[in-house]
């Protein structure tokens, strides 16, 4: 990716997400939502915004159903926000990395590691 196309799927990301925040009123988008990023064509026509949910897998389908039905409306307003020639179509992806980082932190904390005795240390 060049440094361009960085900087315009950084700058979606965080317009997305206030957009996301405090605009879009659909129910199905009101629980924890967080964009985790935006991967853009070289040609800055498309963009792939990954979506991380939690809640359950039907949960899930509701937040990708509403951020499909969202899709017009923010990239409208992305249009009205951004000094940019070409606002880019959006698809919506789930994206699990955050749930998966929090239940693989859960098993890490679970184990009890033995505590060492300090003052039985050997020296050889």
């Amino acid at each position: 990716m060049s440094r361009r196309t960085l900087r315009i799927s950084e700058l979606l990301r965080e317009e997305l997400s206030v957009l996301l925040q405090r605009n879009v009123r659909d129910p199905r988008l009101n629980r924890m939502l967080s964009i985790t990023s935006v991967s853009i064509s070289s040609d800055l026509k498309q963009a792939t915004v990954f979506v991380s949910a939690m809640g359950t897998e039907e949960e899930k389908s509701e937040v990708e159903r509403g951020l499909e039905a969202a899709g017009n409306y923010l990239r409208r307003s992305l249009g009205e926000r951004l000094s940019l020639r070409y606002i880019p179509k959006l698809a919506f992806q789930l994206d699990d990395s955050i749930e998966r980082g929090a239940r693989l932190s859960s098993i890490i904390n679970s184990f009890e590691f033995p505590e060492e005795d300090a003052g039985t240390t050997e020296e050889n």
